[in-house]
């Protein structure tokens, strides 16, 4: 029986990822990779059972960090998430993987309506926001890292009216660096962790 119910999932082979410059970390150069990615023949749609336990593959993982007045969106997973080998772990990252219902694989426009819809799904927040398309995170030390890829979208918000729309995420609040870089840690999980280091570089 599946574990994803048949979900078909964007992925890049890892030679590909290799290609533009393998690394465990932050890359501050998110354009060089998914130009890389979304060439003729690069990514695919492949189904996630298959995608979850293969190395070979990267699933692209749309990750949006939301940020006011130098404070970072936060929240809490709950067992109700899809992954279970995060489950009680905090996160910065709204968002997930891309699917054919986005477009076709080897498409930009696809990779940002697929965003776009992640986002909607998770949470609603009124006022502007401006975008800017910020890292590529990558952490192959563990199960979960080494079958994904992130790519780190950074919204500004004007507007600290932020309210979840998915029950998996509780206690959603925005924290400082200085919370999260402390007290809050070691409750983060590993993508949110390096996301944090490369926002207090910035200072």
């Amino acid at each position: 029986m599946s574990r994803y119910n048949g979900e078909q999932v964007l992925v890049v082979p890892r030679s590909a990822f290799e290609a533009v410059g393998a690394f465990n970390g932050v890359r501050l150069n998110p354009q060089d990779y998914l130009t890389a990615f979304l060439r003729p023949g690069v990514a695919r749609y492949l189904d996630r059972d298959i995608a979850e336990d293969s190395p070979e593959y990267k699933q692209i993982i749309a990750y949006a960090i939301f940020c006011y007045q130098g404070k970072v969106l936060a929240y809490a997973r709950t067992k109700k998430g899809g992954e279970s080998r995060l489950h009680d772990k905090m996160s910065l990252g709204i968002g997930g993987h891309i699917n054919p219902i986005d477009g076709l694989a080897e498409n930009l426009s696809t990779y940002l309506t697929g965003v776009e819809r992640e986002i909607r799904e998770e949470i609603a927040f009124s006022g502007n926001a401006t975008q800017q398309l910020y890292a590529v995170i990558n952490d192959d030390t563990n199960e979960v890292g080494s079958v994904h890829l992130g790519i780190v979208h950074r919204f500004e918000l004007d507007s600290d009216e932020v309210e979840p729309r998915e029950k998996k995420l509780t206690d959603l609040r925005f924290c400082s660096l200085d919370e999260l870089s402390g007290p809050l840690y070691e409750r983060l999980e590993t993508w949110s962790a390096i996301c944090v280091d490369a926002l207090k570089n910035e200072q």
